[in-house]
């Protein structure tokens, strides 16, 4: 059961082009959970906190640098007490190591989008090294450690076969010191990028197309692979061959063999490619780990490797057959009130007006609000943990239908205000709100909206198959099979350029 929170929206204007503004007062604990008789959790330092993420070994083989709860801190290879290397509300994170260990280099959202940052390892203050207006991550440092390579969208080639999209970024570097112009060395993707010792090499993952990378299991077309880049002729030769996932390449020791991350044993682990006298699918199985991927490898000189699994960080020594867990304190507490007052003027992710012009629905944090147009005055429809969206009107305003994942596949529900429409015309100043499911079963359903009549919805079943429900018999049928349609992202499909079958009511 969820407690409702006060809530204050400002609803500057409309739907059509124009800003909304919003004071959102946070979650608030139900009076009988406060005083419950439940023993309070024990003082002191967290112990083998979960979801340390981004680890990286310093080249020396003595820290690991990771990022837990917005922060970047240091531990010892051995384990023990987290060193935090920053502070503040803003979110830091990917840390990368400079060559001679002494720096690190970091993404923080401090300014709005993501900037790259240096710190000096011991602590002290941040240095800015980027302004612009696109996300940049870090990825390495050349070997003298006066660079840091970084990707980011910033000016596509023209002569660029891939469509010109944030999601396909180029390899930059950029000094160390402040206020100097990146330098590109890739116009196309070249993510977890690092130069060998010779400084004439560039080990790097690629990018086709877009995808979720942290989905499991996938084998498909656009799946990444591991490359070399020659830097004196310009010359890109493929690594990996096996057609699911290949991500997070490192040099090894001595750079005649790279270490990287790949599906070719079921879930990601830890491999081994020699470079030399190899042929396509010549690589060795180093980890054997089980049921949960392996994330974020990094390597240190001496050949050891460092790497995230299942929200823990492991490390496997040189020479060693057994990954062993680092064992982490973090004494860091937070500071934030429990209750915050919060304006959002630019995020909600979603929006729909109401029929007659008078209401705004949208999503904010993955929960739907209804607003006056005219007046501001909000009302929270749902308040749960899980994520709400694609948020329609009723023709009549009197309803609205969305899609959540109530611990199901993503499902269709209805929110309807219950009260004659004398008595509250409207969502916003509405007192009881009755939320119930239209549609659960098996199947991922998305993008409900409602007919002209309102007496049926039509939504897409698995991102591309088209379907009614009557939602009076809960009766469904198809109109577009899924074989007509390609989805490149949850809220997008494209129809695919076909004649067949496409005659107007074929499928009705």
């Amino acid at each position: 059961m969820f407690n409702f929170t006060s809530l204050i929206f400002t609803v500057m204007r409309s739907l059509v082009g124009l800003p909304i503004a919003a004071t959102f007062l946070g979650f608030l604990c139900p009076i009988s959970l406060i005083f419950a008789d439940s023993p309070a959790a024990p003082l002191g330092p967290e112990t083998n906190p979960l979801w340390l993420r981004y680890p990286a070994i310093s080249p020396d083989g003595k820290t690991i640098a990771f990022s837990f709860r917005g922060h970047i801190f240091t531990v010892p290879t051995a384990g023990g007490t987290a060193i935090p290397l920053t502070a503040g509300p803003a979110h830091d994170t990917i840390p990368v190591w400079s060559p001679d260990s002494k720096l690190l280099a970091f993404a923080s959202d401090r300014y709005g989008h993501y900037d790259v940052f240096l710190v000096n390892s011991q602590g002290g203050a941040t240095r800015r090294l980027t302004t612009y207006s696109t996300d940049a991550i870090p990825t390495g440092f050349t070997m003298d450690s006066q660079r840091v390579l970084f990707n980011a969208y910033r000016m596509n080639s023209a002569q660029s076969a891939l469509f010109p999209l944030p999601i396909f970024p180029q390899l930059y570097k950029v000094s160390i010191e402040e206020g100097r112009t990146p330098e590109m060395i890739l116009t196309t993707p070249a993510l977890n990028a690092h130069y060998n010792k010779a400084g004439n090499q560039i080990l790097y993952e690629d990018l086709k197309g877009y995808e979720n990378l942290w989905r499991k299991h996938e084998t498909f077309s656009v799946a990444h692979d591991i490359w070399i880049y020659d830097a004196k002729s310009g010359e890109h030769k493929k690594l990996s061959s096996f057609q699911g996932e290949n991500r997070n390449p490192v040099w090894s020791p001595d750079e005649n063999a790279v270490y990287y991350l790949t599906k070719k044993s079921g879930s990601f682990n830890v491999w081994k490619i020699p470079l030399k006298g190899s042929q396509p699918g010549d690589s060795e199985q180093i980890t054997k780990f089980e049921k949960n991927p392996i994330r974020f490898l990094t390597a240190s000189n001496n050949g050891d490797l460092c790497f995230g699994f299942d929200g823990e960080i492991y490390t496997l020594t040189s020479g060693s057959q057994q990954p062993q867990k680092v064992n982490i304190q973090i004494r860091l507490t937070n500071s934030e009130a429990a209750t915050q007052i919060k304006g959002f003027t630019d995020s909600a992710t979603e929006m729909a007006l109401s029929p007659n012009g008078k209401e705004i629905a949208f999503v904010v944090r993955g929960d739907v609000y209804v607003a006056s147009v005219e007046h501001g005055d909000t009302k929270r429809i749902t308040n749960t943990q899980s994520q709400e969206r694609n948020v329609s009107f009723s023709p009549d305003g009197r309803r609205l239908v969305f899609a959540a994942e109530y611990n199901k596949p993503w499902a269709l529900y209805e929110a309807s205000i219950v009260q004659p429409k004398k008595k509250e015309p409207y969502f916003f100043n509405s007192t009881v709100i009755d939320i119930h499911p239209l549609l659960e079963n098996d199947q991922e359903n998305f993008q409900p909206n409602y007919s002209p009549d309102g007496k049926e919805v039509a939504y897409l079943e698995n991102r591309t198959t088209l379907k009614v429900i009557n939602l009076e018999t809960k009766q469904t049928r198809l109109i577009l099979p899924g074989d007509f349609n390609y989805s490149y992202t949850d809220g997008e499909v494209v129809r695919l350029v076909t004649r067949r079958k496409m005659v107007l009511g074929q499928f009705s």
